[in-house]
């Protein structure tokens, strides 16, 4: 009887075999990816702790590819895992190891700009910042902008619901999403909202968007378009204390002010994106606020002026007002490049991404920095404090293995006491694999039960993604076994460096 392991490598050569000459005659030469070096890009996303090889990695060039690729899949019961630019942070992208890899990079076509309607039609590879390029020219942009917008895409930006330094007043991907286009699992064509105000039949849009690559595999997306501000400025106030800023956030909304983004750094994360971009950031300060104003001048200058009394009054230590668009700019430069600043600073870090109401803000802070001392890591933090959303880089080696193990431990008390205090598990960067066992502590059996019933409604054969975002009723049962030894966290079962 031969060993399991060969058993193991028979299998996956035989499945291989078959995808190959099934995929011959759908796919053009070059865009079936076989060859273990080929595949070494394709074993994480932004998510760097955890890797898997994929079984191949395909790359259609449009949408009947992608359709007939799944048709085919679904056929031989091979597993399906959708890829953007990979520039996730929670493993949404993690390949399945006996399945294949699905690459939307190739559909990168802008398909029209309607500017009477306010509307862009996309093809899901297609980068968020170059809708927002392509829009300028008729007076409009795309308003959900991640720090990744270079880069990230569509498809990725409505399979996790993304938001960006504007969500504030704009909102996220979700509040900009009229209409989604793509497939099943099993290959067959789906459309949810519509081009109107609204859409016939249940709200499935919003059902869609933040799914994560669970219930369909995104191909085209119509998007709202937001007309150009005419004049946007920002200001940039000065604290002693990361409490005080926090505090502040929480006075500007209360008067009343809807800022276009309102972004606090803490004193590291300054420091390192300072280094990183030299925008000209005060580095004596302990956290330092962002809060831009967008509209008509008339209505930027009042809201700049109460937006000054308010941070005043508050114990701002330093205002700074941008003066011109290239000022602007490059004071929002340092926030946009917070995350590889910090690859500067630290071999790895686990960006967690929780939301709790802003009214905690401050008490937040103060707990993340007792965190620091009893996990024995360093952690920077930057947040889309307008909406509560958090942003803690927990810095670490992943070399060392009891250093990536505290990191983790880290991570879930942060987002344990998200929910403690009334908020959520993810803003923007969804469950993926980083934060099943959190998903056991933010919602009970019985909701868990239900997001399953709905997974097996679009796909009951589990085929899109499988062991992703629903933790299942052994993994809760194990991780609350666990619960009461802090930092015991059950993640033995992700492969990682």
């Amino acid at each position: 009887m031969r060993p399991p392991a060969d058993r193991a490598r028979s299998e996956r050569q035989r499945r291989l075999a078959d995808l190959e000459a099934a995929l011959a005659g759908v796919l053009p030469a070059g865009a079936l990816l076989l060859a273990d070096e080929a595949l070494v890009p394709y074993e994480c996303d932004g998510l760097t702790a955890y890797r898997q090889r994929p079984l191949a990695v395909a790359i259609p060039e449009d949408e009947a590819q992608v359709g007939e690729l799944l048709r085919i899949c679904h056929r031989l019961g091979v597993p399906i895992v959708p890829r953007g630019a990979g520039t996730g942070l929670s493993g949404g992208a993690l390949p399945h190891p006996q399945g294949l890899s699905l690459s939307l990079a190739k559909l990168d076509r802008i398909l029209s700009i309607d500017a009477a309607a306010g509307t862009a039609t996309v093809e899901a590879g297609v980068r968020n910042l170059a809708v927002s390029e392509a829009a300028a020219a008729h007076g409009f942009f795309y308003a959900p902008d991640p720090s990744s917008q270079i880069a990230c895409t569509l498809g990725g930006n409505v399979a996790e619901n993304s938001g960006g330094v504007h969500c504030l007043k704009y909102g996220l991907t979700l509040h900009n999403v009229l209409r989604v286009r793509g497939f099943t699992a099993s290959g067959e064509p789906v459309e949810f909202g519509g081009l109107g105000l609204d859409a016939a039949g249940l709200d499935l849009l919003a059902l869609v968007v933040g799914s994560e690559g669970m219930l369909a595999v995104i191909t085209e997306v119509t998007v709202k378009l937001v007309p150009l501000p005419p004049l946007a400025r920002c200001v940039i106030a000065s604290f002693t204390d990361v409490a005080t800023a926090g505090g502040a956030v929480a006075a500007i909304v209360a008067a009343g002010l809807v800022p276009a983004g309102l972004e606090l750094m803490d004193r590291r994360m300054t420091a390192a994106a300072e280094a990183f971009v030299h925008a000209g950031y005060d580095l004596q300060a302990a956290a330092i606020l962002l809060c831009e104003c967008d509209g008509l001048p008339p209505e930027v200058d009042e809201q700049i002026e109460r937006v000054r009394a308010v941070l005043a009054a508050r114990g701002a230590t330093r205002i700074e007002v941008s003066r011109d668009e290239a000022e602007r700019l490059r004071f929002w430069s340092g926030r946009k490049n917070a995350f590889p600043a910090a690859g500067g600073i630290s071999p790895d870090y686990l960006c967690m991404d929780s939301t709790i109401p802003r009214r905690c803000l401050a008490e937040m802070l103060v707990l993340i920095e007792a965190m620091e001392r009893k996990f024995a890591l360093e952690c920077v933090n930057v947040f889309h404090a307008g909406d509560g959303n958090l942003h803690p880089l927990i810095l670490f080696d992943a070399a060392d293995p009891e250093q990536l193990r505290r990191a983790e431990a880290f991570g879930a008390e942060i987002l344990e006491t998200s929910v403690r205090l009334g908020g959520t598990i993810s803003g923007e960067h969804g469950i993926g694999v980083e934060k099943l066992n959190s998903m056991c502590v933010q919602f009970s059996a019985a909701e868990r039960a239900q997001f399953a019933l709905v997974k097996e409604a679009f796909d009951p054969q589990q085929r899109l993604n499988p062991g992703k975002v629903i933790p299942t009723l052994a993994r809760c049962a194990e991780y609350g076994r666990l619960h009461v030894h802090r930092g015991q966290l059950p993640h033995a079962d992700l492969p990682r460096f």
